[in-house]
């Protein structure tokens, strides 16, 4: 929406007709994690002809056969989208009027100038506005989760450690624990107190495989508990999580619970030792290798952040 309100109703509803997605309302983000392979099939078959997603003469029936009425309703529907997180802040009247005018190049009651500033007014209160949200949901995570905990650290299997992490073994392997420095290959589960499920690898039927320092603390801590084969739930106070900083599918301070398996550690790949030459033979210098252009290199995604 930042970005819409940074343009006027014309360019963000052309936008979103390119993009398909410009100022459609943004659904609540997951916690990134490796995406699962695309299966091979057995064999090459023909590809079968596309079908249409929706009976194309029905729309046509509905608008007459009126291209330009039908392309006008679905740029109206998309603007509506985007507007749709602001309804209760503006009046549709004043924005078709602002809209009309802009689009015949009318004179606008508004300046450039003056639109320049009422947006940065009505940016500043939208951000005030989702301050107080944010805080007043961060304030009802923290107490639902500090009395969630205070009940669960009693439950029979459930062990706390000294920085508050509670877990239980739910089936215990066998081998040695990693350490921070180490990269462990687990599948997860990840759900909220209420039961609502955020993350899984068991999901995408595809393990995850990071390093064990670079995800939250409840997560480094708690699989250097575990061995290979090992089968734990961790309860993750919001400290130890993503405190106030939780992506939207999660919410600030919240509490998690990650149903974990440790598949295995990671063994570091090591360079393979130069072959020294024979006596006498004759080698030949190597060429100089050609560099690359520079190019960022893709950071593997991860199912928790710190």
């Amino acid at each position: 929406m930042t970005k819409f309100l940074r343009k006027t109703l014309t360019a963000a509803a052309i936008a979103a007709v390119l993009s398909g997605s410009a100022i459609a309302a943004d659904p609540a983000a997951k916690p990134a994690a490796p995406a699962a392979p695309a299966a091979k099939p057995a064999q090459m078959a023909a590809p079968a002809p596309a079908k249409p997603a929706v009976d194309t003469a029905a729309i046509d029936a509905k608008f007459k056969g009126d291209k330009k009425a039908e392309y006008s309703y679905m740029v109206g529907m998309d603007v509506a989208r985007g507007l749709s997180q602001v309804k209760d802040e503006i009046d549709m009247n004043m924005v078709i009027s602002a809209l009309q005018a802009a689009m015949k190049g009318e004179k606008t009651t508004l300046t450039e100038q003056e639109s320049m500033q009422v947006r940065q007014e009505f940016m500043e209160k939208l951000r005030a506005k989702q301050a107080a949200k944010s805080k007043e949901e961060a304030e009802k995570n923290q107490k639902e989760g500090d009395d969630f905990l205070a009940k669960n650290k009693s439950k029979k299997g459930v062990k706390v450690t000294e920085s508050g992490l509670q877990y239980e073994v739910v089936k215990e392997g066998s081998g040695a624990h990693p350490t921070k420095a180490d990269t462990v290959k687990v599948d997860y589960t990840g759900t909220k107190i209420d039961g609502t499920k955020f993350d899984s690898s068991v999901d995408r039927g595809q393990p995850a495989t990071f390093p064990l320092g670079s995800v939250i603390p409840g997560w480094t801590e708690g699989l250097q508990l575990m061995s290979p084969g090992s089968s734990y739930k961790f309860y993750i106070p919001a400290k130890l999580a993503y405190g106030e900083h939780g992506p939207p599918s999660i919410g600030p301070n919240a509490t998690l619970i990650f149903d974990v398996k440790l598949i295995s550690i990671e063994k570091p790949t090591e360079a393979k030792p130069a072959i020294a030459p024979k006596p006498g033979e004759v080698t030949k210098p190597a060429a100089p290798a050609v560099k690359p252009a520079a190019k960022p290199a893709a950071k593997p995604a991860e199912p928790v952040k710190q």
